[in-house]
């Protein structure tokens, strides 16, 4: 629940009271005050280039993110977004400055009010037969085309989505600077990280709950014991080495270090 903000006079009385207790609850009282007006601030720049299309007359604006581009398991997902003007929901924010529970709160929340979400999800043998670049852009293309009404705008995170009848907007770093395209990394996160766990059941061992599919430490070492599985991205560096694809050279100089 949101706290209620404290009147002005009431503020000044805190100031006034020379009491230690006053005084140290006017100052914890302030810092939040500047806390919630930088975050204000931060939330309405986050919706600079929606506000100039909803100011046009579009309704349908959607915004555009993938994940999973750099993990060596799992699929490519993406999400499109569609809200009504003047659609505001604190804390939203690029999905990786998010703590998985405060995603998962947002995901719900996005959901409840948003006119319109897609999703696009290409999996791990179409991400070896495309290369994982393509896979996102055929992710976002699907994710867009799988909203329940075609949007009249796009605003897409880093790249340009091929075929689309629609004018877009690209941003270098979209996720972090459009609303939008925000929400979207956020459902695309909450989605994929939720399918990873489904796929820890199916391969166990692998610790894909917890990595996510991701090349950490402990990904690897289950991948030296147990090779790889149906998930894994065979045109993946590691992976390929693990298959022994590489030039023998490369085995014979490792053996040696």
């Amino acid at each position: 629940m949101k706290k209620a903000p404290l009147s002005s006079r009431a503020l000044h009385e805190l100031q006034r009271d020379p009491r230690l207790g006053a005084q140290k609850l006017y100052r914890k009282l302030m810092k939040r005050g500047e806390a919630e007006k930088k975050e204000h601030f931060r939330l309405d720049a986050m919706f600079h280039f929606e506000q100039l299309l909803w100011a046009t007359g579009l309704q349908r604006i959607a915004g555009v993110d993938e994940v999973g581009i750099g993990p060596m398991a799992g699929p490519v997902v993406a999400a499109a977004v569609v809200f009504a003007p003047g659609t505001r929901i604190e804390g939203v924010d690029d999905s990786k400055r998010l703590g998985p529970e405060l995603r998962e709160s947002l995901d719900v929340q996005i959901r409840a009010v948003a006119t319109g979400v897609g999703l696009g999800v290409i999996e791990p043998g179409e991400v070896d037969r495309l290369n994982v670049y393509h896979a996102g852009i055929k992710a976002m293309r699907v994710a867009v085309d799988s909203l329940g009404e075609s949007p009249q705008h796009v605003l897409v995170d880093c790249r340009t989505i091929p075929g689309l009848s629609q004018p877009q907007n690209s941003f270098i770093g979209g996720d972090g600077i459009s609303f939008s395209i925000a929400c979207a990394s956020i459902v695309a996160k909450v989605f994929r990280d939720r399918l990873m766990v489904e796929l820890d059941q199916q391969f166990p061992g692998y610790g894909f709950a917890q990595h996510k599919g991701y090349c950490t430490a402990a990904h690897q070492d289950a991948v030296r014991r147990l090779g790889p599985c149906a998930i894994h991205r065979s045109l993946f560096d590691f992976i390929r080495e693990i298959q022994g694809e590489y030039h023998a050279l490369f085995y014979a100089l490792k053996q040696e270090i």
